[in-house]
């Protein structure tokens, strides 16, 4: 099996869209990454690998969640094509060409996309994505190459209003 997670960034500060790349989070945005990545951790849902929109409020929720999760922030993967906007086609490919010996994935970025592909991937996506939303996804897989739109089941649909 595999799991692709899909994270949107925390609650950004609403202001500075001339310079949407440096948009930095809320103090609300890290709790409410605090509190979705305690959870995973709790559920013992760990990473082997984290990828991020290089934007800083999503590599800032990538940080909050990989040291909750006992991930090294050295080994958080920076993918510009995240901020710049893959279709879903382009994250399929993408999710594709990952490692075999990763089970689980987190990816950080930005809606629209992140709802689309959490819709895109899962046979059937009913919810939303606010802010630091995270979707677990799972593939009855064994090897990435076999992952194909509207084949994954879901595991997990964590928002922060729903654990507070």
């Amino acid at each position: 099996m595999k799991r692709v997670v899909i994270v949107r960034h925390g609650k950004a500060v609403p202001y500075g869209y001339d310079d949407d790349f440096n948009r930095d989070l809320q103090d609300r945005g890290k709790s409410d990454a605090a509190l979705v990545s305690s959870e995973l951790n709790r559920r013992k849902v760990t990473p082997d690998q984290i990828i991020s929109s290089p934007a800083k409020r999503a590599l800032k929720t990538a940080r909050i969640f990989a040291e909750n999760l006992g991930f090294d922030l050295n080994n958080i993967r920076e993918v510009e094509a995240i901020y710049d906007g893959m279709t879903t086609g382009d994250f399929i490919d993408f999710i594709q060409e990952l490692p075999g010996e990763a089970q689980t994935v987190f990816f950080f970025g930005h809606n629209p996309g992140f709802y689309y592909f959490a819709a895109n991937l899962l046979r059937s996506f009913h919810g939303d994505m606010p802010t630091t939303s995270t979707v677990g996804i799972e593939f009855d897989i064994d090897d990435w190459k076999e992952v194909k739109a509207r084949t994954g089941s879901l595991a997990f649909h964590l928002a922060p209003r729903m654990l507070k």
